[in-house]
């Protein structure tokens, strides 16, 4: 792949990863279903590029089938919070960071961090990032990269 054929991927998973945090937060937001009923009806109602959906689809697909572990082990690297008490957008943004760091095979540690953190500066409040950026470092100290894919 040339150098622009690369910049256009790095740009579609990039934007593939700001869908998939409003699919993982309507999924919460309306408390029905699961995150790939949340996909679907996000794909019927929003027009979202070709080009971005097989990565949105791998992404929701792999919190859905790891959504217990996920949630766990972001858990395990949350200190003095709990999970169900941080704002739903950052908790969103932390279950892709979470999901690709420790499910998809062919994303780099560090660029799944750096994602989420660009992801929390965009949505998120001023506290966010910081936040995003502590707890995905710790949880890459706790579980290893790729600790939830197949063997």
């Amino acid at each position: 792949m040339n150098r622009a054929g690369r910049a256009r991927s790095h740009l579609d998973r990039s934007r593939a990863r700001a869908w998939a945090v409003q699919v993982l937060y309507q999924w919460e937001m309306t408390g029905a279903g699961t995150p790939r009923e949340a996909l679907a009806d996000m794909m019927r109602r929003r027009h979202i590029a070709p080009p971005r959906v097989p990565y949105l689809r791998a992404l929701v697909e792999a919190y859905g089938t790891s959504a217990d572990s996920i949630d766990e082990r972001l858990r395990g690297a949350l200190k003095n919070w709990r999970l169900e008490r941080l704002a739903a957008l950052d908790r969103a943004i932390l279950r892709v960071g979470a999901t690709e760091l420790l499910a998809m095979e062919d994303v780099p540690g560090n660029a799944a961090i750096h994602e989420a953190v660009l992801l929390a500066e965009r949505y998120g409040g001023p506290d966010s990032p910081p936040f995003v950026n502590g707890v995905l470092e710790a949880l890459r100290r706790l579980a290893p990269e790729g600790s939830l894919r197949a063997p």
